[in-house]
């Protein structure tokens, strides 16, 4: 149902209620993952309160009154590149692609090395159709930073779209290297691995980064279908 002008402020008052700490919370770099929407690690109470209450909205799909929140956080905290990512998401939740395209680009010229928008505005080039766009704007970004193991991440994502798995793998393992606990590369990796019908490793990989990172219910979900079908972690040789 549409939401009426008075839900909408009634919604927003609500985010002044008692909040808790800050945190990543939410964007799906795997099928089985949630969004990942942002806090600002320093922000004032006000903005908090406000970017709590749309993170709580985006979660259960109120995605108009989530956005209100978070441009109320934005006034509070003008240029803050979560809130303008955030923004961005609700209005490409709402199929307002041009809009969420305004603010992917806001957030990365506020920062450059925003990977969950980088992703983001990477999947919204591909579906609407330029896909030689996200091709040249992840490419550009592995040239930019070659120490960055997002970049690397995201260069493995684009040449799996592209059905290069063997170029999605070096990827993915260089990430790794640079970075072995990184959280994405973990899970692309043992995406590919069950692809592959390796699903033993993909488990090893899929534990390994809910133990990262614990609050993954999408990746719980999965371990649990993979157990399911009999599938344990291979034992030592």
């Amino acid at each position: 149902m549409p939401t009426t002008p008075q839900q909408g402020k009634r919604k927003k008052a609500k985010g002044k209620r008692k909040i808790g700490k800050g945190r990543l919370v939410l964007f799906p770099f795997a099928f089985f993952l949630l969004p990942c929407l942002g806090c600002p690690p320093r922000i004032d109470e006000r903005a908090r309160a406000y970017t709590e209450d749309g993170l709580d909205l985006f979660q259960r799909g109120d995605y108009f009154n989530a956005r209100e929140s978070f441009e109320e956080a934005l006034v509070k905290q003008p240029g803050d590149a979560n809130l303008l990512y955030n923004i961005g998401q609700c209005y490409d939740r709402q199929g307002k692609t041009d809009r969420a395209e305004e603010y992917y680009r806001r957030c990365l010229g506020q920062s450059g090395n925003h990977a969950n928008c980088r992703h983001a505005f990477a999947v919204l080039l591909r579906q609407t159709s330029r896909q030689h766009d996200a091709d040249q704007m992840v490419q550009d970004w592995l040239a930019a930073e070659p120490e960055l193991p997002d970049a690397y991440v995201e260069d493995g994502w684009r040449r799996r779209q592209a059905g290069d798995v063997d170029g999605a793998l070096k990827r993915y393992q260089q990430a790794l290297h640079l970075n072995p606990h990184h959280v994405r590369a973990l899970i692309e990796l043992g995406m590919l691995y069950e692809s592959w019908q390796l699903s033993e490793r993909a488990l090893v990989l899929y534990e390994k980064a809910l133990a990262e990172d614990p609050k993954q219910p999408g990746l719980v979900e999965q371990i649990h279908a993979l157990h399911l079908k009999g599938v344990r972690r291979p034992r030592p040789d």
